[in-house]
């Protein structure tokens, strides 16, 4: 039997420690200060194993214009995360707080240190290298410096198909062989208007640089993950009309069969601000997808089992490596969320 349980947590001059499930957090540009709401949702008691209803909400750090990509660096032992319109790369660290970790992150070159076209999605291969999806420079490329000493040099891992440059990649995933599948919507283009291209794809790059189209029926596919066993893919879209989860079959021969619309957001639109966006799937092999309201948790067969909510659009979300924490990029803030 479906069972809602949701438990709404109220600001009060009393909650001060960093756990606080009602913190407050500065506007990007105003002195006063506005109280967040945060819920969970419980939806099947599956996510119970998964997340507290009362689980606790941080505000880690606030003033962004459009925070996105988080990733939890081991070495680093922080989080890096794009702010997009300002090309630049954050880190938080529980040891030193916030910092900026790299300038000219998406757009490089004299001129566009303020480009509005930064990093989007961020990730790591299996040799600890930074794989940044980039927006300005239209490409997916690797960063060439050490991640304790970044430096914006790059080298370009896929810039092009079939002699057309991408549109601006918003989000990668890779598997064990070291593919990198990729989203191209035209979020970067001036009136998000698809370029040369001529589509909105999602593609994978091989570790020699070939180049392949897997979807170019998307109007604007946005997230996207492989499943723990490498066998499907999962692609989040952030279509008004529609705004779905799609899940792949990955073939023998690398080519998507029987996609199938997997999640339908279209009564969360109704109800929250946001699209579907980032995605990272947990180790119990569920899907934690932003969207409407926040981060949905989604079962492998498309059931709902909860649904965290951030009060304001979220944009994606990473894991720390233990799983004990989620990490949210909300609209202008960076968000920490206790798991089971």
């Amino acid at each position: 039997m479906y069972k809602q349980i949701c438990y709404s947590l109220v600001v009060t001059a009393l909650l001060l420690v960093s756990c606080t499930n009602k913190p407050k957090a500065k506007q990007n540009k105003a002195a006063n200060t506005i109280a967040e709401q945060f819920n969970v949702s419980i939806h099947d008691t599956a996510a119970l194993s998964l997340i507290a209803p009362d689980a606790s909400f941080e505000i880690l750090a606030t003033g962004f214009k459009w925070s996105e990509g988080p990733l939890w660096v081991d070495s680093l032992q922080a989080v890096l995360f794009s702010d997009v319109p300002t090309n630049k790369i954050y880190k938080w660290s529980p040891k030193d707080s916030l910092s900026i970790y790299l300038e000219y992150a998406g757009h490089t070159g004299e001129g566009n240190k303020d480009s509005n076209r930064g990093s989007n999605g961020l990730l790591l291969d299996s040799k600890n290298n930074l794989l940044l999806c980039q927006h300005g420079d239209r490409r997916i490329a690797r960063l060439d410096a050490d991640l304790s000493d970044p430096k914006p040099q790059f080298i370009t891992l896929a810039d092009t198909f079939d002699d057309k440059p991408f549109n601006s990649p918003n989000d990668l995933d890779i598997d064990r062989d070291g593919n990198i599948y990729f989203t191209d919507p035209p979020y970067g283009q001036p009136g998000t208007k698809t370029a040369e291209i001529g589509i909105n794809g999602v593609f994978k790059v091989t570790p020699n640089g070939a180049v392949s189209m897997l979807i170019d029926s998307l109007n604007r596919p946005n997230g996207i993950a492989l499943s723990l066993n490498q066998k499907m893919l999962y692609v989040n879209q952030s279509d008004k009309e529609k705004p779905f989860l799609y899940r792949y079959e990955i073939a023998a021969d690398g080519s998507l069969a029987n996609g199938k619309v997997l999640f339908d957001f279209r009564p969360f639109t109704k109800q929250f601000k946001g699209m579907p966006d980032g995605l990272k799937i947990h180790k119990s092999g569920n899907i934690f997808a932003t969207g409407p309201g926040g981060v949905h948790i989604i079962s492998p067969t498309g059931k709902h089992l909860a649904t965290i909510e951030t009060g304001k659009r979220s944009a994606n979300c990473a894991f720390d490596s233990d799983q004990n924490y989620l990490y949210t990029t909300t609209t202008n803030m960076l968000l920490r969320i206790a798991l089971k």
